[in-house]
């Protein structure tokens, strides 16, 4: 298995972008989960850890697109209707015979192969029986009706590509070209702790100065969201004689280590003095709002990060930071989140050279258009703003103030996950 270098996360800069971080994360950092075989209703979510090409044509032989009769072309008058008898019947999954179709024509139905020779299908609502033989009116064209074999996806072209997150589209695509199983890469396991003596668990009694642990709740569902194996490992207290061998402990069994907070330069931050340690630490000064400092490392071939204390400061560094580095050690290919224009419904200023994500509302405004409202609290600490908004507004580093009317991104909340 691939393993991590000690210079991997190393930044000499002053302020490190959303892009400079992805670019840094993507040269630098190899796939280090392994590879094992599911069937293919197992599959979902997971990454393809190679090329997947067709094992046949799709469809595999020429077959009918309507309920109908299948005639050769030449058997047919020019410019007039034309009566042929009618032999044979083939329902879908029921093999032609070989007989000769010149001069006839051949009931059939939707999925059914082609008789040998037929190259057009009349639809039956456009037809008229009479007998044992068959009405066909003139003006259809040559191989009208007809789905010919591997129009859809030709044998050994290439259907999933490596690094994909599967859909069931991309499974149910994988088993009409021939495959049961793929080959998908193992989930990434991330170990998720939180540090700091006034932490509580959620649901129990709060003593004096004390507050619900949240944001390990938070980057759990998150990171299972992104598809990861997660293990809740709680909350380390401030304990500098534990803390290393904690961590070492829990970079062991895994291959990454998230935790908020508590990850600074204070001198009650026993995190930091852990893991430097045990391992290796560097500061990621990120031109991002809200967001600070984010710490990454290694503990043995373990990655380690230190996102922020806030919750929305969690949220929005695991989405545009943290997602880009698991989708790389899990062999993901990573596509951009997609976003949406609206119409700022807001005025807004904000500092030149950092990128702001401003948590806002989406509504239809008078005329139609979709109109982004902003949350009425600013604060990276207030937890409801992420769930009273539909998602957030990128404001690009180059811009310094957004005004009523202005076309902004937004990312739905949804979407990001």
């Amino acid at each position: 298995m691939a393993q991590l270098t000690d210079d991997c996360f190393a930044f000499g800069g002053p302020l490190l972008s959303v892009e400079e971080a992805t670019a840094l994360i993507a040269e630098r950092l190899p796939v280090v989960a392994g590879a094992e075989t599911l069937p293919l209703v197992e599959a979902d979510g997971r990454i393809a850890a190679a090329d997947v090409a067709a094992g046949l044509d799709l469809p595999p032989f020429d077959n009918s697109a309507v309920d109908g009769y299948a005639v050769r072309f030449a058997d047919l008058a020019p410019g007039a209707e034309t009566r042929l008898p009618v032999r044979g019947r083939l329902p879908a999954g029921a093999a032609p015979d070989a007989a000769a179709v010149a001069g006839f024509a051949t009931r059939i139905f939707t999925g059914a192969a082609m008789p040998p020779g037929a190259d057009t299908v009349f639809m039956q609502e456009d037809v008229r029986r009479e007998g044992d033989a068959v009405v066909l009116p003139a003006g259809l064209r040559c191989g009208a009706n007809r789905r010919l074999a591997g129009e859809d996806v030709g044998r050994a072209s290439l259907v999933i590509p490596a690094g994909r997150r599967l859909a069931p589209p991309d499974l149910a695509l994988a088993a009409a070209t021939g495959h049961a199983t793929i080959a998908v890469r193992r989930r990434l396991r991330v170990a998720v702790f939180s540090t700091g003596d006034e932490l509580t668990e959620p649901g129990a009694p709060l003593r004096p100065g004390a507050i619900h642990d949240s944001n390990r709740v938070l980057l759990v569902a998150l990171l299972r969201r992104l598809g990861a194996e997660v293990s809740d490992l709680g909350i380390l207290r401030d304990d500098p004689g534990a803390l290393p061998g904690r961590l070492r402990a829990a970079a062991a069994g895994h291959d990454l280590i998230v935790t908020s907070g508590g990850v600074s330069t204070g001198e009650e931050d026993h995190v930091k003095a852990a893991v430097e340690a045990v391992g290796r630490l560097v500061f990621w000064r990120l031109a991002i709002k809200p967001g600070r400092p984010v710490a990454m490392g290694l503990i043995g071939d373990t990655a380690f990060v230190g996102l922020p204390g806030n919750p929305v400061a969690v949220y929005v560094t695991l989405l545009f930071v943290v997602r880009p580095l698991i989708a790389r050690l899990g062999g993901a290919l990573l596509d951009p989140p997609p976003s949406e224009p609206a119409r700022a419904a807001f005025a807004y200023a904000k500092k030149a050279g950092r990128r702001e994500y401003v948590r806002v509302s989406l509504r239809r405004g008078a005329d139609g258009a979709v109109e982004a409202v902003k949350f009425p609290r600013d604060g990276a600490g207030v937890l409801s703003s992420l769930t009273g908004s539909d998602g957030l507004a990128e404001l690009p580093e180059a811009v310094t103030r957004v005004e009523a009317g202005d076309r902004i991104a937004v990312f739905r909340h949804p979407l990001l996950w």
